[in-house]
């Protein structure tokens, strides 16, 4: 086998294994990226809701205390 053909073909060995990294790269990214878009739509719809439906620790302003 000549010099370059072999070159040639360890190249081609070298970036079917990075491609192969990148793909598992990718897939894990778009994971986390799933997970965070979750988070971030909870939160959001924790923030909108009023306060007395998303905690009961938070009286509202015009809601007496309870020793009255």
């Amino acid at each position: 086998m000549s010099d370059a053909l072999q070159r040639l073909e360890e190249k081609i060995a070298y970036l079917e294994r990075h491609v192969v990294e990148q793909d598992k790269a990718m897939l894990e990214l778009s994971d986390i990226l799933n997970r965070l878009k979750l988070e971030l739509t909870g939160m959001r719809q924790r923030l909108t809701e009023p306060a007395h439906q998303s905690d009961d620790s938070i009286a509202p302003l015009d809601e007496r205390p309870p020793h009255y």
